[in-house]
């Protein structure tokens, strides 16, 4: 297989999904994409130095979430450890969830 279609096959497997989480609520898909959009995805998370994780089972079951929709819950242990390496990476706390204080009696 010439470089050129190795290189074409490689990019039409590539997928990449973005995630943002704010402490508030489970973690949003805000983009995904295979091929080219993946590449710009990808191209955009380290021009802004946003930690970078590979892991294609996960993205597989990620790229079936909807856009701007929540992950399932049985996906938060697997993110979990995600954030926890990105925020290591970062050097950076995760955000707090706000605390509600118990119902006065």
């Amino acid at each position: 297989m010439s470089d050129q279609k190795k290189k074409a096959s490689t990019l039409a497997d590539k997928i990449a999904v973005s995630l943002q989480y704010d402490g508030e609520k489970a973690p949003i898909v805000t983009a995904k994409g295979s091929g080219h959009i993946a590449e710009q995805i990808i191209e955009l998370a380290r021009e802004h130095q946003i930690p970078i994780q590979q892991d294609p089972e996960l993205v597989s079951l990620l790229s079936q979430v909807e856009l701007n929709q929540e992950i399932p819950q049985v996906l938060y242990e697997a993110v979990a450890q995600v954030l926890v390496f990105a925020y290591q990476l970062g050097e950076k706390s995760p955000p707090q969830a706000k605390q509600t204080p118990p119902p006065s009696s």
